[in-house]
């Protein structure tokens, strides 16, 4: 078990070697049980952190609040627009005088091209570790929290096809963060992934080269195609969920995030959605993810999420006990 995780920062999962993330797996098993005892975890006791936000939660927000108060600190919530960054602040001054306030900071800005390098430049000059609650290229905690709810159902995951497919949405036009960081972090356990989306949507070149060498490294397959069926096809782990054309398309761009598009070249792919009759070719123990929220009757029918093979809500409380081991591991310890 690696043990060393004090002061780091948490924005990408490639940053983190399997023993350490295998470490993160470990303490947030620990963390669930001790939840379901009722046994107190008081493992930041008096710890304050700040959680930043240019774009709305529901999940990634209440699992980090809820989590730190569990594990005995205060987290305080930030909304972009109301602080000074509204007036141009930088990310620097930010990170600074925020991590002379408290011991992390965490920050979730998705906006294209943007993001990520807001989340660097703010872990340049904090003295205290960044958390990246979803940028435009990465979400760390959810993919964890995948992995996690992957691990209590199935166990070994060698060999276990998952397949990361694109699905018709119109919500808005959605962070490619979700998939490339699941297509990044799946081989690493042996997987056999399969990403699947229509011409026009792919993730950027050197996602899929890096997700080829993990899969190398650790017996794994990466496998991209634009056929659905082939995607689907005796899967034992279904994800299918939008994402942005952004590596192709800067249509929706803004300087307040992404906007919704619905034009001709989205609608044409309507079809690309999860229905009963696409889950009945997968293996008959398939189950059906999905970080949520999901554009219900767009992205996926009611009777597939709502059925018998969907997890989303034991992946969705995942994202607590992962959040709270992050927490733990990178504020405490030694």
């Amino acid at each position: 078990m690696q043990s060393i995780f004090r002061g780091r920062h948490f924005i990408n999962l490639e940053d983190f070697n399997k023993e350490e993330v295998d470490t993160m797996l470990e303490v947030s098993f620990d963390l669930k049980k001790k939840f379901a005892m009722g046994v107190p975890t008081p493992y930041l006791l008096h710890q304050s952190m700040f959680l930043m936000f240019f774009e709305q939660s529901t999940r990634t927000r209440n699992s980090m609040e809820a989590g730190f108060a569990q594990l005995g600190g205060h987290a305080g919530f930030l909304d972009s627009s109301s602080m000074q960054i509204a007036h141009g602040e930088s990310a620097k001054d930010t990170a600074i005088i925020l991590s002379r306030f408290g011991h992390a900071i965490a920050c979730r800005y998705c906006n294209w091209g943007y993001g990520n390098k807001y989340l660097t430049e703010m872990a340049q000059w904090s003295t205290v570790p960044i958390m990246n609650l979803q940028c435009d290229l990465y979400h760390p905690f959810q993919a964890l929290a995948d992995l996690m709810t992957m691990k209590e159902k199935i166990g070994d995951l060698k060999r276990v096809k998952v397949s990361i497919i694109w699905a018709y949405a119109e919500s808005h036009k959605k962070p490619i963060s979700v998939p490339l960081s699941q297509v990044l972090l799946f081989p690493r356990y042996g997987m056999d992934v399969c990403l699947a989306h229509p011409k026009g949507w792919e993730l950027p070149d050197w996602v899929i080269e890096q997700a080829k060498a993990n899969a190398a490294r650790y017996g794994g397959t990466v496998t991209v195609t634009n056929n659905e069926e082939e995607a689907y096809e005796n899967a034992h782990i279904v994800i299918p969920k939008n994402w942005g054309s952004w590596v192709n398309d800067q249509t929706g761009a803004s300087i307040a995030g992404a906007t919704k598009v619905v034009d001709d070249k989205l609608m044409a792919q309507k079809s690309w959605k999860c229905t009963e009759a696409k889950m009945a070719t997968a293996d008959k123990d398939v189950m059906y993810m999905h970080a949520l929220p999901a554009d219900r009757n767009n992205e996926v029918e009611d009777s597939v999420i709502d059925g018998p093979h969907s997890i989303v809500y034991d992946e969705a409380e995942n994202r607590l006990h992962t959040a709270k081991a992050v927490m733990t591991l990178l504020m405490g310890g030694r």
